[in-house]
């Protein structure tokens, strides 16, 4: 099977080809780069996603927040639900983790902005 991807890892958007035997990587072609190769191969056997959303506050405002890091793609759903029933607690700073260990990753959600009182 060939899968045909863009890549994301730079600003040059290489097409990349993957040739797949079952859930096995046999090839990768079309980039132009180490890092290219290793984006195709994770993304056809582990797809990983950082995700970017917004919590509520104790204000009833909201605040931008992210995962520190990349959370598996099959946990995106059960992040978005843990995101969506916190509240986090003004004031927020940058970088205050809102969700300690979300969806079981092992990863925070973090704030990505700042809001005072």
């Amino acid at each position: 099977m060939i899968r045909e991807l863009t890549c994301i890892v730079c600003p040059k958007g290489c097409a990349l080809r993957v040739e797949l035997e079952g859930k096995d990587v046999k090839s990768v072609t079309g980039h132009t780069c180490p890092r290219g190769q290793k984006y195709a191969e994770d993304e056809c056997t582990h797809p990983m996603r950082t995700v970017t959303s917004t919590v509520r506050t104790s204000t009833g405002e909201v605040v931008a927040v992210k995962t520190a890091t990349a959370i598996p793609k099959e946990k995106m759903v059960a992040c978005m639900e843990a995101i969506n029933r916190a509240v986090a607690q003004v004031p927020v700073t940058i970088g205050d983790v809102v969700i300690e260990n979300v969806a079981d990753t092992g990863v925070a959600v973090v704030a990505a902005a700042n809001l005072e009182i």
